[in-house]
């Protein structure tokens, strides 16, 4: 006769059930997707006039320019603009941008003049732009305000670069003042001597043209170095981050973006806002 087996209790302790936390998977799953439709939402909600304009979805005031809505590079250009309505807009340019037909040059997506250009002349002690002369006459042709700079290398002599400088530009009434383009620090010397040939090629520039030079240099750079010692010259400020929409009140211009389709140039353009209108533009012109 055969036995039943036994069953024995077992002794295993069951463990209770967590409760849902903060940071248990499925809540903080929904908080993650939650966060990231609202953020996505409010983007949508900030750049609304910018999306509408990049996609087509405008009014009628957009439909004859539907067709060149995708060259908007990115929607913030657009913001910008728009909340710059009345400044005066301008380009910049050098080699990089090849042969400029330079009659086509006149407006931003068919909607912002563009009255003046920056063209780019010298670099370091040695290196003339190569489309220089040719952009110098092209934008005189073309009657937009004009405007000289140079690239500083800041472990070449500061002298000798405003000598090349004073070579190769010849400025004539209505032109815009020198501009001295600083953006690397260097890699031979200190902050202090870099600073003291900064100021040796300012002040070689002034005496030669009779005029102050302005100052071009990004935002973090100027905050930095410039901003304090050299309080005594105009800055055009570069800054392409989106946080950034409105010009600084202490920036006579400002660089927004690298990225603007221009008729007449190939590829993408840098574009500025000078912090005032045509007519204020005019009074800061070489007389």
């Amino acid at each position: 006769m055969r036995k039943q087996p036994v069953r024995r209790k077992s002794n295993a302790v069951r463990k209770p059930k967590k409760k849902a936390t903060f940071f248990s998977g499925n809540f903080l799953r929904y908080s993650i997707v939650t966060f990231f439709i609202v953020l996505i939402l409010g983007f949508g909600y900030h750049y609304r006039n910018g999306l509408s304009y990049y996609l087509g979805f405008k009014s009628d005031k957009i439909s004859s320019v539907e067709r060149n809505a995708k060259r908007i590079s990115d929607v913030r250009n657009f913001q910008v603009l728009e909340k710059h309505e009345g400044k005066s807009i301008g380009i910049d340019v050098s080699e990089y941008q090849g042969k400029i037909s330079w009659s086509y040059v006149d407006t931003l997506e068919q909607k912002y003049p563009l009255h003046y250009v920056f063209i780019r002349a010298t670099v370091g002690k040695d290196r003339k732009d190569r489309k220089f002369e040719r952009n110098w006459l092209g934008a005189k042709e073309n009657k937009m305000i004009r405007g000289a700079y140079h690239y500083y290398r800041p472990n070449e002599n500061s002298l000798e670069q405003a000598e090349l400088f004073i070579k190769t530009v010849t400025l004539e009434k209505g032109d815009l003042p020198p501009v001295l383009d600083i953006e690397k620090l260097p890699k031979n010397q200190s902050v202090a001597n870099l600073k003291l040939g900064l100021k040796r090629w300012l002040k070689a520039i002034e005496s030669h043209y009779g005029v102050k030079p302005i100052i071009y240099t990004g935002e973090r750079y100027y905050d930095d170095f410039l901003k304090e010692e050299f309080g005594d010259y105009l800055f055009w400020i570069a800054n392409y981050n989106f946080y950034r929409e409105e010009i600084g009140e202490d920036w006579l211009f400002w660089q927004f973006t690298e990225k603007a389709a221009v008729p007449g140039i190939k590829g993408k353009v840098d574009v500025n806002i000078y912090n005032g209108d045509l007519q204020q533009l005019q009074f800061i012109t070489v007389e």
